[in-house]
């Protein structure tokens, strides 16, 4: 099995984000801290996969483990994550479909304008929304545990806030009190969706470590 590595009397753990992404590779590293010493976070282009993965399932649970999937079946521990956004007055759109919303050609622009088309008759009190980010750790013995972050919001009837990217310009965090666009990038990660799942993520990673080196500590 490829997932584990000896260097010298270090066995480094591979473990493989199913992205190219070179930011969310940095911000893995990050979160795993004092396990650093013990895992190696690799992308696809470091395990030689460069085809583009088919992400063709219903729900962000289902796109997750579809990702985290092709890793695991080349030998090494996967992980993936699939986010959206769900609107409740839309009962639940525009969820996996949320980056091409808009359609062939969409961009961030596009599917907020969309949106807001969308929820036009929709009063206030209505337009309640989630951030939702499915993470799936896939395993080369077919086994997975997947872990789910959810923000709650409200969406607005107008931009707001000149950073973050998709829907945060429309996304009102009430507790805050403002839209995820006008958040810095801490507050941000403290209260995200994809924060809250990666943090989940981590404590069940680190949960596996300790029962494998206790296993393997029996043997």
């Amino acid at each position: 099995m490829r997932c584990l590595r000896r260097d010298g009397d270090i066995s480094m753990i591979k473990l493989v984000l199913a992205s190219r992404n070179k930011k969310k590779i940095r911000e893995l590293e990050t979160l795993l801290g004092d396990l650093s010493s013990k895992v190696q976070v690799l992308s696809l282009d470091d395990i030689g996969f460069f085809d583009e993965i088919v992400e063709d399932g219903d729900t962000f649970a289902e796109n997750s483990l579809i990702k985290a999937s092709v890793p695991a079946k080349l030998g090494y521990i996967g992980i993936a994550d699939d986010s959206g956004l769900t609107v409740d007055a839309l009962d639940g759109a525009p969820g996996v479909y949320s980056a091409r919303y808009s359609g062939e050609g969409a961009t961030d622009g596009k599917n907020n304008q969309k949106l807001l088309s969308e929820l036009e008759n929709v009063p206030d009190e209505k337009r309640g929304a989630q951030f939702r980010t499915v993470v799936t750790c896939a395993f080369p013995d077919g086994t997975d545990f997947q872990v789910e972050g959810v923000c709650e919001g409200t969406i607005l009837r107008a931009p707001d806030g000149e950073g973050g990217f998709g829907y945060d310009p429309l996304f009102y965090y009430a507790p805050l009190k403002k839209t995820f666009a006008a958040l810095s990038a801490d507050e941000k990660n403290a209260v995200s969706h994809r924060g809250k799942a990666m943090r989940k993520f981590i404590e069940k990673f680190k949960e596996y470590l300790n029962t494998t080196e206790n296993t393997n500590a029996d043997k």
